[in-house]
């Protein structure tokens, strides 16, 4: 007797999932140049490094005024109006005449991430089949670290025709993605079949999500994922191996290559156990791999020994985040819009990011380096006990679906 096929990936979430890609190896490719560009100025390591600072920080401040634009307009022309804000302030910073020029033009550039982020969520959500929403958020997810990778590499390359030829050659590549996700996704439906209809779909507040205990759990999750993945790996492991380890900056690039790698490791299954096992104990376990290893960091004495606690950390972030996502897409379902949900979900992460490096470092300049990833993994852990009381959001009809897909036939 013959089962239910494996379900397939939507085409329009392989053209996001692509999109994605694009996006994050541009984003790679000006990281690099960015405070070398910002330096060209005559200002100093402080300035450049807010020029750095001010693309997160306009993502955190305009979160939820995306989140109102999105159940306004819907999330396909978000989407492409935030690639196309990207694209222009990108192209903007090329020819930026001053310090001034360039912090204005990079600070639009997060205007314009966060209405494309918060955008692909919601499209995600609502075209995703339910069953396999780990999945999908596992290869989308493996799709960013891709181009995160590469990015730094090309970047590198092009900074040898000039620190300007990155913006230009990013700026182009998203207004290429703009046309072509417009062109994809303009006939986009949700999961019931129905065409895009912002206005005519139910809203879910803010205040309702968090009366739901996986939102909850998600949040707080979200802003230690923040703190520990995004903020204090590319602030403080550079200067731990040097201070503590004695080593230059290759071997702090090596520690986040290696973290990548333990990342992409458990993407290759993460997304499917989400989908099977349940979001709950994916969230859980990767919580608690992250958070140990991170701890562990400050107590490593030998290069060895970093490296191989910097990928397990990686490999607690590559279990947790598709799980974490696909519960608040559990959360938000095909049928409602979630803007502002996922704005505040974003602005849990980046809140993180942006908090995480300034304590962890006022810990590592009064304490020492070993207080301040102690404490780092210990929000980790502090995110693993709320989520052990909270709902595994997979209901029990998805979890068959799912099991029902692993196989195309079966033996009559």
């Amino acid at each position: 007797m013959a089962s239910s096929p494996r379900i397939p990936i939507p085409r329009e979430i392989k053209v996001l999932i692509a999109a994605a890609f694009l996006i994050a190896l541009g984003f790679g490719l000006v990281a690099p140049v960015l405070p070398q560009f910002a330096q060209s100025f005559n200002v100093g390591v402080t300035a450049s490094s807010v020029v750095v600072s001010a693309f997160a920080f306009t993502r955190l401040i305009f979160a939820p005024a995306g989140g109102a634009l999105l159940e306004k307009l819907g999330e396909r022309p978000v989407y492409v109006m935030g690639l196309l804000i990207v694209a222009l302030s990108t192209a903007a910073c090329a020819f930026a005449g001053s310090y001034w020029q360039l912090l204005i033009f990079r600070g639009l550039g997060g205007i314009g991430s966060t209405m494309f982020t918060i955008s692909a969520m919601a499209l995600i959500i609502r075209l995703a089949p339910p069953a396999i929403r780990g999945r999908i958020s596992g290869a989308y997810a493996s799709s960013f670290l891709l181009g995160n990778i590469g990015g730094p590499l090309l970047g590198g390359l092009l900074a040898g025709f000039g620190l300007r030829v990155p913006f230009l050659v990013y700026a182009a590549a998203l207004l290429v993605a703009a046309v072509v996700v417009a062109y994809l996704l303009r006939d986009a439906r949700g999961t019931a079949g129905a065409r895009e209809k912002p206005a005519e779909r139910e809203h879910l507040s803010v205040r309702e999500a968090l009366s739901d205990s996986a939102y909850r759990a998600a949040m707080v999750s979200s802003f230690a994922n923040g703190w520990s993945s995004f903020g204090v790996r590319n602030s403080l492991l550079p200067l731990f191996a040097a201070a503590v380890l004695s080593a230059g900056p290759e071997i702090a690039g090596i520690s986040l290559t290696a973290f990548a790698a333990g990342t992409a490791l458990a993407l290759t299954f993460s997304g499917k156990l989400a989908d099977s096992w349940g979001r709950k104990p994916l969230v859980i376990t990767g919580l608690a791999i992250n958070g140990a290893a991170t701890a562990a960091i400050g107590f490593c004495g030998s290069v060895a020994m970093f490296l191989v606690v910097s990928a397990i950390a990686g490999m607690g972030t590559g279990l947790l985040n598709p799980a974490q996502q696909a519960a608040v897409a559990d959360v938000v379902g095909s049928e409602r819009s979630g803007g502002k949900v996922l704005a505040a979900f974003q602005m849990s992460a980046d809140t993180g990011a942006i908090l995480g490096p300034i304590l962890a470092g006022v810990l590592a300049d009064t304490l020492g380096y070993t207080w301040a990833f102690a404490v780092t993994g210990a929000t980790a852990l502090v995110a693993l006990l709320i989520w052990l009381t909270a709902r595994e959001s997979l209901a029990p009809e998805q979890r068959v679906a799912r099991m029902r897909s692993r196989s195309t036939t079966i033996e009559e």
